[in-house]
C-alpha cells in the first residue's frame, strides 16, 4: 500500500508546500535486500571502555568496514554509514561530554539512512557516578533519535559485564537496513544469565537447518515473518485458523515449508502442535507467537465475548503453547520464543482495553520466563507501532494519516520491519539477547 502523503512531499509542489508550512518530510527508508552486504559504507567507531579495542575486529567478522572517528585516511572528509560509540568507560556525569566530542563533528558527515549505536553498561550493575552516567545514555540516544533525520536510527545497547563477545548479532541487525523502522530503543545483552553466543558460519543464512513455528502465518505480518525466516535458512511451519487454510497452504508451498491448520485457542491445540513438531521435525528452534485479533470497543460497551476472544487468542494461547512445548522438551537447546506485543500494550489506546491488556500480558510473559529458561533458550518480544497492513488500510483516512506521522520517521512501518526484528532474535548468535521488548514503531513521539 502506497503512502499518499510521502509521495506528495516528494513532488515539486509538495516540496514547496511542506517547506512553507513546516510539515514533516518522510525520508525513503532503506530496507535490506537479500544477498546485499549488511552495511553499504563505512562505520566510524570511538569511545573508551570494555569494547573499544575489539569493535573494529567484531565489525570486520561481519564484513562491515570500520575505522576510528578521525577519518584521517581521507583528511577528515570521509562519509560514514554508521557510528558506534563505546560509552562503557563513562563513569561520571562530567565524562558525558565525550558524547558531544565524538558525535558533533561526525553527524554532518553521515550518509542517508545512517545507523548510530551507543554501547553502555546496564545501570543496575554499577553504582554512584557511573550509574548516573550510564542511565543518562537513555535520554541522549532517544533525543538523538528524534534529531538525526534522513531515515536515520539511534539505539542504546547495554552490554553486561562478561557479554562483550555476544554483541555480533545485535550490531549486525542495528547497523544494517534490517532495522529500518527501529529507533530510540534500549536493548540489553547478557541481562538474564547467558553472556555467550553460538558461532554463526553464514551470516546471510544464520538459520540454516533450524525449524521455525509461526502462528497467524497466512498473511500480513505473519506471512512476512515466515518469508524472512525462510530467507535466513529456516524450515517454516506455518499455523493458522481453518478460515485461512487456502492462503496458508499457498504461502507455505511457496516457501517449501510445512503447515498446520489449527485454532490455537482450542483445548488440545498445544498438544497437537507439540506432537506435530516432534513427529514431523524432531523439535523446533524458533517459536513466534504472531497470531492476534482485535475486537475494539470502549470498556463501557465491551461485551464479554469481545473481551474473552482477544485475551484467548493474543495471550492465553501463547502462554499455553509455550508451556507445553517447554514441558515436553520440544524447543531445542538455544531455541527462541518470540512474542508479538504492541505499542498499545505500552502506551494504551482508546477502545482497546482488551487488546492493550493482552499485549501488555505478552510483555509480562517475557518478564516471567526470561530468568526461568535454561539450555540457552531465550524469550523476547516485538512491539509494533503503526504498521501498514490490510487491517490498518481499513482505518479511516484522516485517522490513518495522523497515526502514521506521530513518530520520528513521520511514516508507517512495513510488515517486513517486524519480521527483521524477529529474525535478529531468532539468530543462533543472539543467546545473550534475552528478556527484551523492542518497539518497531519508528520511535513514537507520544506515549512510549
Amino acid at each position: 500500500m502506497s503512502d499518499f502523503y510521502q509521495g506528495f512531499t516528494q513532488s515539486a509542489i509538495g516540496k514547496q508546500v511542506t517547506r512553507l508550512l513546516g510539515l514533516p518530510t518522510p525520508a525513503t527508508l532503506e530496507r535490506y535486500a537479500e544477498g546485499a552486504p549488511l552495511v553499504d559504507g563505512t562505520v566510524a567507531v570511538g569511545g573508551r571502555g570494555r569494547l573499544a579495542e575489539s569493535l573494529v575486529g567484531i565489525l570486520d567478522t561481519l564484513g562491515i568496514a570500520a575505522t576510528d572517528e578521525t577519518g584521517a585516511d581521507t583528511g577528515g572528509e570521509a562519509r560514514f554509514k554508521g557510528l558506534v560509540f563505546d560509552a562503557t568507560g563513562l563513569t561520571s556525569s562530567a565524562d558525558l561530554v565525550a558524547l558531544r566530542d565524538f558525535f558533533t563533528p561526525l553527524l554532518r558527515r553521515l550518509d542517508p539512512c545512517p545507523r548510530v549505536v551507543v554501547l553502555g553498561t546496564p545501570p543496575e550493575q554499577v553504582a554512584d557516578g557511573e550509574r548516573v552516567a550510564q542511565r543518562a545514555l537513555e535520554g541522549f540516544t532517544r533525543s538523538l533519535g528524534k534529531e538525526i533525520g534522513r531515515g536515520g536510527t539511534v539505539q542504546l545497547v547495554y552490554v553486561a559485564d562478561g557479554a562483550e563477545g555476544a554483541v555480533q548479532s545485535t550490531l549486525a541487525f542495528l547497523l544494517s537496513p534490517k532495522s529500518a523502522y527501529v529507533s530510540g530503543q534500549v536493548i540489553r545483552i547478557g541481562a538474564h544469565g547467558a553472556t555467550d553466543a553460538e558461532p554463526v558460519d553464514d551470516w546471510l543464512r544464520p538459520l540454516e537447518g533450524k525449524v521455525a513455528l509461526v502462528t497467524g502465518a497466512s498473511r500480513g505480518i505473519g506471512e512476512q515473518i515466515a518469508r524472512v525466516l525462510h530467507r535466513d535458512g529456516a524450515t517454516v511451519v506455518g499455523v493458522d485458523v481453518p478460515q485461512a487454510a487456502s492462503e496458508l497452504q499457498g504461502v507455505m508451498k511457496g516457501l517449501d515449508g510445512d503447515h498446520l491448520v489449527l485454532d490455537i485457542t482450542a483445548k488440545d491445540a498445544p498438544q497437537r502442535l507439540a506432537h506435530h513438531l516432534k513427529t514431523e521435525h524432531g523439535g523446533v528452534d524458533v517459536v513466534v507467537h504472531n497470531a492476534g485479533i482485535t475486537r475494539d470497543k470502549k470498556l463501557a460497551n465491551m461485551a464479554e465475548d469481545r473481551w474473552e476472544s482477544v485475551i484467548a487468542v493474543n495471550l492465553t494461547a501463547p502462554e499455553r503453547i509455550t508451556r507445553e512445548l517447554l514441558d515436553q522438551g520440544v524447543i531445542r537447546p538455544n531455541g527462541r520464543v518470540v512474542g508479538v506485543a504492541s505499542i498499545a500494550g505500552i502506551a494504551g489506546n482508546v477502545g482497546q482495553t482488551n487488546y492493550a491488556a493482552s499485549k501488555a500480558g505478552v510483555i509480562g510473559l517475557v518478564d516471567s520466563l526470561a530468568d526461568e529458561l535454561t539450555d540457552g533458550i531465550t524469550v523476547n518480544a516485538v512491539a509494533p507501532g503503526f504498521i501498514i497492513t490490510q487491517m490498518t488500510a481499513a482505518v479511516p483516512f484522516a485517522t490513518r494519516e495522523v497515526g502514521q506521522r506521530l513518530n520520528a520517521m513521520a511514516q508507517g512501518g512495513l510488515p517486513v520491519d517486524v519480521a527483521e526484528t524477529i529474525a535478529w532474535y531468532a539468530n543462533p548468535a543472539s543467546t545473550a539477547v534475552n528478556g527484551n521488548v523492542v518497539r518497531v514503531c519508528g520511535q513514537m513521539m507520544l506515549g512510549a
